[in-house]
């Protein structure tokens, strides 16, 4: 049985049976067992996603040899992916040291070198079987030092989604309709006639950033009409950093750092199996690629 699996399988299995994959951002190595024994516990695969800088902090070939152990040892089929990454060298350096997927974001770009750029990564990262997502529009707020103004957000045009997907061959397609990264005081309004008109005109599994500001209620129909790659990266995080302000707060110093950690990440355990549980569409079946 697959484990260690690629964005492509996952989402292709995905679209076969009309769910989302949730893709969860690590931040540190302590998160990361619980995230994916959520996914077990739900029966479904998990992208774990990371910075660029979360790579280098814990080292590329520490977050795979992680991940393809428990994997296996979990029995969960595990993607990991880089996501937000503008410098080629660094996209290089994921997949040689064994990432499965890759983001190149050519968002800022003009169109056309936007395609130019994002074709050449794909021609690289295909020749080791790894999958490529695509960006076009621009999403709002800040990730990891990447920052959008409200006001110079850019839907992404289904007409330059189709030509996009068409001249690059990505794998899955990362789209702008309302979304912002950094948002988890209040929900954004997707504006869902723009994704309808998207996934009627494009091949490929479509992406969903900023996840944490999109209303529950709303997933369903993202799902119903397309989205197949759901990030999470936010609620995760401003989870495990409230929690740690409690348990570290109220500890000796003397105390095994477990104590202080375990309850932080349980509280990440829960938001992300209760997301996969959305994401999952029905209740009734195990969503492992065979």
């Amino acid at each position: 049985m697959i484990m260690y699996i690629t964005l492509k399988e996952v989402t292709l299995r995905a679209e076969e049976l009309n769910y989302t994959v949730g893709s969860f951002n690590a931040h540190n190595l302590e998160m990361l067992p619980d995230m994916i024994r959520a996914a077990k516990e739900q029966g479904a695969p998990i992208i774990i996603q990371t910075s660029i800088d979360t790579a280098k902090y814990i080292g590329y070939e520490n977050f795979v040899a992680v991940c393809k152990t428990m994997a296996t040892n979990e029995m969960v089929d595990v993607v990991l992916h880089l996501d937000h990454a503008r410098d080629f060298d660094e996209i290089k350096e994921a997949i040689n040291k064994g990432y499965t997927s890759v983001m190149f974001d050519g968002s800022h770009l003009p169109f056309k070198e936007n395609i130019m750029k994002t074709r050449a990564v794909v021609e690289y990262a295909h020749k080791y079987g790894v999958s490529v997502e695509g960006e076009l529009g621009t999403i709002g707020g800040t990730e990891e030092g990447i920052h959008v103004d409200e006001d110079d957000k850019v839907y992404t045009d289904p007409k330059d989604a189709e030509e996009f997907v068409k001249a690059t061959g990505v794998d899955a397609l990362a789209i702008a309709i309302g979304t912002n990264h950094g948002q988890y005081k209040s929900k954004t309004e997707v504006n869902l006639p723009l994704l309808k008109e998207i996934n009627a005109v494009v091949d490929v599994p479509l992406v969903i950033h900023g996840g944490t500001g999109v209303n529950e209620m709303d997933i369903h129909e993202l799902i119903n009409n397309g989205i197949r790659k759901f990030n999470v990266g936010t609620e995760l995080l401003v989870a495990w950093t409230k929690t740690a302000k409690e348990t570290f707060g109220e500890t000796k110093v003397t105390k095994s750092l477990r104590h202080n950690i375990i309850p932080c990440n349980k509280a990440v355990k829960e938001i992300v199996k209760h997301k996969i549980g959305i994401f999952m569409n029905k209740e009734d079946r195990t969503l492992q690629v065979k």
